[in-house]
């Protein structure tokens, strides 16, 4: 991944359209960094002027918010990871998850993917991403819709494997609230292995050591207290036994 690096003291202005998480994060932390924000502005209130306007709306609403702010701002952008910039100059796709209340320094680090239909319009993107005190990095059209797949299975999918957790926990006898307190370690390690060392490194478990007998008794325990994560639980044992076997192969 290349990083990319412009000159980004000139932008003075800019209006965020959409109050939603990543509106209010990415408002707050814009106007730490200087920068004179309108907004967050929310559905059908008027766009202020501004050169840069950015909205952080849904993707199904990109096209209607980009036409409605055609005569607010010189240079428009979005802020989604999937959606090509048809109906914009330049797309700004933070990869990290955001809560609306976030301090304005969530953004340091974050790689952010920078798209433009023309040099200027990339540099725009390139320049709020620095502001933000993000990591750009260019990303191809023809490649948006992989790109965000890879996001959605790293974060959404990862959230959706914890609640599964979570539930089963419960079958043991172990709240919901105290599952997590338990969990979270585990998770934060293992999220750190992977990160240093790769899925090979990251591997342990049953599936890893071939101790099939012990996958048996988790899928019957899951089979009596939460019978409707069974074809969860198959589906992730075939994945893991694959990545297993080429974590082997590569040894």
């Amino acid at each position: 991944m290349s990083i990319l690096r412009t000159p980004h003291s000139a932008l003075e202005s800019v209006t965020v359209v959409g109050p939603g998480r990543l509106g209010r994060s990415i408002a707050r932390a814009l106007r730490a960094a200087g920068v004179v924000v309108h907004g967050p502005v929310g559905r059908g209130e008027e766009i202020p002027d501004a050169p840069v306007v950015l909205l952080c709306v849904p993707d199904g609403e990109i096209a209607a918010a980009a036409h409605a702010a055609t005569a607010a701002g010189r240079m428009i952008g979005h802020t989604s990871g999937a959606v090509p910039i048809h109906d914009v100059d330049f797309g700004l796709h933070p990869l990290q998850t955001f809560t609306g209340d976030d301090d304005p320094t969530v953004f340091r680090g974050v790689a952010c993917a920078v798209a433009g239909r023309s040099d200027e319009a990339l540099e725009t993107a390139t320049g709020i991403a620095l502001l933000l005190g993000a990591r750009a990095f260019p990303l191809d059209e023809a490649h948006r819709a992989a790109y965000h797949a890879a996001a959605s299975v790293a974060a959404n999918f990862l959230v959706t494997i914890a609640d599964a957790a979570e539930r089963i926990a419960e079958t043991a006898g172990i709240p919901a609230k105290e599952a997590r307190l338990l969990l979270a370690p585990l998770v934060r390690r293992t999220v750190e292995n992977w990160a240093s060392g790769g899925p090979a490194t990251a591997l342990t478990g049953p599936i890893a050591r071939g101790d099939e007998e012990t996958v048996e008794r988790q899928r019957a325990a899951i089979s009596a207290g939460r019978p409707e994560l069974v074809p969860l639980f198959d589906e992730l044992c075939e994945a893991t036994r694959a990545l297993a076997r080429r974590k082997e192969h590569a040894t």
